[in-house]
């Protein structure tokens, strides 16, 4: 996960050691998008050639070899070698399956890479603090996004006393920020997957010229987002199918409700208070 204010802990799995491989380092676009790659085939990348790699990619094979120069190896074979001393595995072995099962697959590997990024629960916990102490709590989520960010407030405003949730753009977004800070809002978190509209990028710019502090959750740590997020946890999007998945995004949107509730005293007070007057409205067919 990455973080400004880096904890210096990783998880132990292999998307979770490129992860860390790759913080600190500035990467061109085209680089990022070779990170991306990697820690989406984290199994498969230590046996991979650089001609496979970019082809994966989609870059040049020159690319890969920068990219790996920038990191500071010699060139892609020693990268290669490091990775297979510091994270030995066997390559993913290949089976036929249809379109639909390869799709469900690849949702299974960005859930177990989520796995191991929580190997370090220090950056969902910090997080979960940030949104607890946020009253108001600005949640953003735009196009593709949207959806996530409304699952997201349906499920905390029964726990936190102010959410605030941004899921449509315009020229009231702004105007919907500066109100949250005037009542005390410290925090914005927002949901970003692909593709990423400009107007999300120019939000999160915008929240934090007014001071709030950017929590966001993006397909990649190497998300447009990055730069003005002040915490990015990232959990990958299935691309196998004609519109993308977002089961990882959903599930790490209720680890940090999960985060959140720790942060909150009356959570599980304000919860059975809602039982009991959805009981008495008859709210909910058992």
């Amino acid at each position: 996960m990455n973080d400004r204010t880096d904890s210096g802990g990783h998880g132990q799995g292999p998307a979770a050691r490129l992860q860390h491989l790759f913080e600190g380092h500035r990467l061109t676009p085209t680089q990022r998008r070779i990170a991306h790659c990697m820690v989406r085939r984290a199994a498969d990348v230590p046996f991979l050639s650089s001609v496979e790699l970019a082809e994966l990619a989609g870059v040049s094979q020159p690319s890969v070899t920068r990219f790996a120069v920038a990191l500071g190896f010699d060139g892609y074979p020693a990268l290669r070698r490091h990775l297979r001393e510091v994270a030995p595995t066997e390559p993913a072995t290949t089976t036929e399956a249809n379109e639909y099962q390869q799709a469900v697959e690849a949702e299974i590997a960005n859930l177990r890479h989520l796995a191991d990024l929580l190997a370090d629960p220090e950056p969902v916990e910090r997080a979960g603090r940030l949104l607890a102490a946020s009253q108001p709590l600005l949640v953003l989520g735009l196009r593709a996004a949207a959806s996530q960010a409304y699952g997201f407030s349906y499920f905390a405003a029964k726990v936190h006393p102010d959410v605030r949730l941004l899921d449509e753009g315009g020229t009231m977004l702004a105007d919907r920020i500066d109100t949250a800070v005037r009542a005390g809002a410290t925090t914005l978190l927002c949901f970003a997957l692909p593709r990423h509209p400009r107007e999300v990028v120019d939000a999160l710019a915008y929240a934090r010229s007014a001071g709030l502090t950017v929590v966001s959750v993006a397909d990649s740590a190497f998300a447009p987002v990055a730069k003005h997020s002040d915490l990015l946890l990232p959990a990958a999007v299935g691309t196998g199918l004609a519109f993308d998945t977002a089961c990882a995004p959903m599930l790490l949107g209720r680890v940090l409700l999960e985060a959140m509730c720790d942060g909150l005293p009356q959570a599980q007070a304000r919860l059975d208070a809602f039982d009991v007057r959805a009981a008495e409205r008859g709210l909910f067919v058992e």
